[in-house]
C-alpha cells in the first residue's frame, strides 16, 4: 500500500479509537490503538512532511493520557491523518 491508503486507514483507526474512549469501551480503543500502531510502521516516513511524522511519533502518548483527553487528541491525529491522506497525490 501507499502513504495515502496507510494514512487513511490510520485516521479510521484513530477515529475508532476516539468513539472507544467516549463510549467507555477501553477494550475497542486498546484493540484500534493497536492496529493503528500496526499501520504507522507501515508509513514510509521519509517521504512525509516534518509535521506528520512529530504526529506518528507523538500518536505513542495517547496510552498515557486520560480517557477524555486521549479521545480528544485521538480524534485531532484521526482528522489530521486523513487531510493529509487527502492531501498527496
Amino acid at each position: 500500500m501507499n502513504n495515502k491508503q496507510i494514512l487513511g486507514a490510520l485516521a479510521l483507526d484513530l477515529k475508532r479509537v476516539a468513539i472507544g474512549y467516549y463510549r467507555g469501551s477501553t477494550a475497542m480503543s486498546d484493540r484500534f490503538f493497536e492496529e493503528a500502531l500496526k499501520r504507522r510502521r507501515e508509513i514510509d516516513s521519509a517521504s512525509l512532511k516534518p509535521y506528520l511524522v512529530k504526529f506518528l511519533k507523538d500518536m505513542e502518548g495517547l496510552k498515557k493520557d486520560k480517557n477524555d483527553r486521549a479521545a480528544e487528541d485521538a480524534l485531532l491525529y484521526s482528522t489530521i491523518f486523513q487531510n493529509a491522506s487527502i492531501m498527496i497525490s
